[in-house]
C-alpha cells in the first residue's frame, strides 16, 4: 500500500467536515498533499476534455472565458448517475495519472514523510484500499451544514442532494481506520494527527 516505502493516508468525512483544512495540518506535518479536487481543475483545462464536454453539454458548459462551468456539470451529475458515470469514466483515469506522476516526482524528497490524497470521492473510487491509514473527520451535520452555508451559499436540501450521490457517512467511518474529531482547536487538531503520523 505505501509508495515506494511512503504511507499514504486518505482523508474522509461529510462535505463540510474540513477534510482538506486536516489534509492542509498534514501538510504543515511534513506530508506530500495530492488535491484531486486541484488536479480535476487542470484536467478540465485540457483541449480534448473541453471539446468532449462542450459536444455533451452544447457551448453553454464554457463561462465567457472559455473555460468549463463547474456549476453546469455539477447540477446535472448530481441528479443523474448515468451522466456522473460517463464524466468519470472520462476524467477519472486523468486525475490518477497525475496524482501518480506527483507521486513519483517527490518520493525521493526526503522531507515528505507520506503522502495525503485529499479526494472527494476517496470511498466512492476505491481509493481507500490504497491508504495505509483512512481519516474519518468527525464534525455533526448542523455544524458541516453551517459552512456550507457560509463557505457556498448552500442550503440544507442542497447539501442533502449532494451527500445522497456518495457513499452514506456511517460506511465512510466503518471504513476509516481512525477518527479525528473536526470541531477540535487547531492545536489540539494537530496533536492529533502528529500521533497519526
Amino acid at each position: 500500500m505505501s509508495y515506494r516505502g511512503k504511507p499514504i493516508i486518505g482523508i474522509v468525512g461529510g462535505i463540510g467536515s474540513g477534510k482538506s483544512f486536516v489534509a492542509r495540518l498534514l501538510g504543515e506535518l511534513g506530508c506530500a498533499v495530492i488535491d484531486s479536487d486541484a488536479v480535476a481543475h487542470a484536467v478540465y483545462a485540457e483541449p480534448d476534455v473541453i471539446a468532449k464536454l462542450v459536444g455533451w453539454y452544447g457551448p453553454d458548459v464554457l463561462n465567457k472565458y472559455g473555460v468549463v462551468d463547474r456549476t453546469i456539470i455539477a447540477h446535472d451529475i448530481f441528479r443523474d448517475a448515468a451522466h456522473r458515470r460517463r464524466l468519470e469514466s472520462r476524467i477519472h483515469p486523468r486525475i490518477h495519472a497525475e496524482r501518480a506522476r506527483e507521486m513519483a516526482a517527490r518520493v525521493t524528497d526526503p522531507k515528505v514523510k507520506a503522502f495525503v490524497w485529499d479526494s472527494p470521492l476517496l470511498i466512492e473510487a476505491a481509493l481507500h484500499t490504497q491508504c495505509d491509514v483512512v481519516i474519518y473527520v468527525d464534525v455533526p451535520y448542523e455544524e458541516r451544514l453551517r459552512r456550507v452555508r457560509e463557505s457556498r451559499g448552500w442550503d440544507a436540501a442542497e447539501l442533502d442532494r449532494r451527500e445522497a450521490s456518495q457513499r452514506p457517512l456511517e460506511e465512510k467511518r466503518q471504513l476509516a481506520t481512525t477518527v479525528v474529531n473536526g470541531e477540535a482547536s487547531v492545536e489540539d487538531l494537530r496533536e492529533s494527527l502528529r500521533r497519526i503520523l
